[in-house]
């Protein structure tokens, strides 16, 4: 059901806005847009010339839609943000995913013979922290012990409650003093560079064991793979990756019959374990040797069973669309001078932030830029990425779609069909705001059932 308003000023609009002679075009434009509950807004012009003798051809400007403007989706990845932008990412992430695993979209089938793992990367511990556990789906106490110890700060490490999964104490630490915030803000910020070292580490593993060197291993093998990032609730990111094994020119050739799924999986683990970041000495710390934490899984990926590859695609998916918020922190970037107690925030994000604000004002970890991402919580890397010859990609995805959008318009006679060769096209756009206001935000609502939320001020 579309949200409901007393605000007499809102009603006014819905039915101005309901009444105006060009609303059946301004719910084309929201249809357009997929639900988006952000639209970008455009104004500009698109002309198309013959090239041979300079005549105009065609001309579109928003001189003649709704408010002068063009609504275009925001493309966001961040479900927090847009839910419906954000179910074409998790969708066209999947697909990606899928094809690398099974063929298509440029992939040929053969790929499925590949040796291919699903590896999760996960971060050190920081100290303890409340979780869920349970045993053949019956929970189980959070830290049950019958003589608990007692931190120098005066708590008892023990936690009886049988948490369940909304519960929002999972993740925080059973004592925050004893909790190493500084080790959690840096080993985000660090993630990137761990990965980047794990994957040369990894391919220098294959070369040894395959008995050649790391320029012979190019001329054989090709490590290909797809990642995306994951928050804990405890506040630090741990990877999935897809991680295949292709012939020297890709998906479409066979790796080397000594690069078994076997080898793979010994040379994942020696690079987990062997793979490090030091960070610089700060004020009355030494310098930390951050690692990869011990818990490393690494299985293979099948055509039946637990672990197939509509499984792995669909939970790399869902990933890619989330951020930090499972921790509990704002999905903006946060100003240092912002006050945090007025944003309601528990306490564990608001110590994570604090210590982003506190290292990033520190010249030494100046590069690492912790207070532009202190809402991130120190994490600045890509949240999904694949290497180059994995499968498609995201652009050609889109580009497809908007080829297949375009060949409607024409259908449709909205656009004229001309010959690419021969039609110079010259395009002109300006930035005009994004968003509805907030009787637009009621009228779009109803029209693609997806709730958007309230904008401050309207539409900026």
């Amino acid at each position: 059901m579309p949200a409901r308003t007393t605000n007499p000023h809102a009603l006014a609009g819905v039915i101005a806005r309901l009444n105006a002679e060009d609303y059946d075009r301004w719910a084309a434009q929201v249809r357009s847009t997929g639900g988006c509950r952000q639209p970008i807004h455009l104004r500009g012009k698109v002309d198309h010339y013959d090239r041979a003798t300079g005549r105009l051809l065609h001309r579109y400007t928003t001189r003649t839609e709704p408010d002068g403007i063009l609504r275009l989706p925001c493309k966001t990845r961040r479900a927090s943000r847009c839910s419906a932008c954000a179910e074409v990412y998790r969708a066209d992430t999947y697909h990606l995913i899928r094809a690398g695993l099974i063929g298509g979209k440029g992939v040929p089938e053969t790929v499925t013979a590949h040796p291919t793992l699903f590896v999760t990367l996960t971060a050190p511990t920081f100290g303890a922290v409340h979780t869920r556990r349970d045993k053949h789906g019956k929970a189980l106490p959070c830290h049950a012990r019958r003589n608990g110890r007692t931190c120098p700060h005066g708590r008892v490490l023990s936690c009886t409650t049988k948490h369940s999964p909304e519960d929002p104490h999972l993740g925080e630490p059973l004592c925050p003093d004893c909790y190493d915030y500084t080790g959690s803000v840096l080993f985000n910020a660090l993630a990137p560079l761990l990965w980047k070292r794990f994957a040369d580490s990894l391919r220098r593993r294959l070369a040894k064991l395959g008995g050649l060197t790391l320029k012979e291993l190019r001329e054989h093998l090709t490590v290909s793979f797809a990642k995306v990032a994951e928050y804990q609730r405890r506040g630090v990111v741990h990877f999935h990756a897809v991680i295949r094994l292709d012939g020297a020119s890709g998906p479409a050739t066979s790796p080397p019959a000594w690069a078994t799924t076997d080898v793979l999986s010994q040379a994942v683990r020696h690079a987990a374990h062997a793979v490090s970041a030091e960070t610089p000495a700060i004020a009355n710390q030494p310098a930390r040797l951050l690692k990869w934490g011990t818990q490393l899984d690494t299985r293979p990926i099948t055509l039946e069973g637990d672990l197939t590859e509509q499984a792995v695609a669909g939970y790399i998916a869902k990933y890619a669309t989330k951020a930090a918020e499972c921790v509990g922190t704002l999905d903006r970037r946060i100003n240092p001078l912002d006050n945090l107690d007025a944003y309601n925030l528990r306490d564990h994000p608001k110590r994570l932030i604090n210590e982003c604000l506190r290292l990033g004002s520190i010249d030494d970890l100046a590069e690492l830029r912790l207070t532009n991402w202190a809402h991130m919580l120190g994490f600045r890397g890509h949240f999904s990425t694949r290497s180059r010859r994995y499968s498609t990609t995201l652009g050609e995805l889109r580009a497809a779609r908007e080829h297949h959008a375009r060949d409607y318009e024409i259908i449709t006679g909205r656009l004229p069909l001309f010959e690419e060769d021969t039609v110079l096209v010259v395009s002109e756009w300006t930035y005009a705001g994004k968003g509805y206001s907030l009787a637009d935000q009621l009228v779009a609502e109803a029209i693609s059932g997806t709730p958007v939320p309230d904008i401050p001020g309207g539409a900026r």
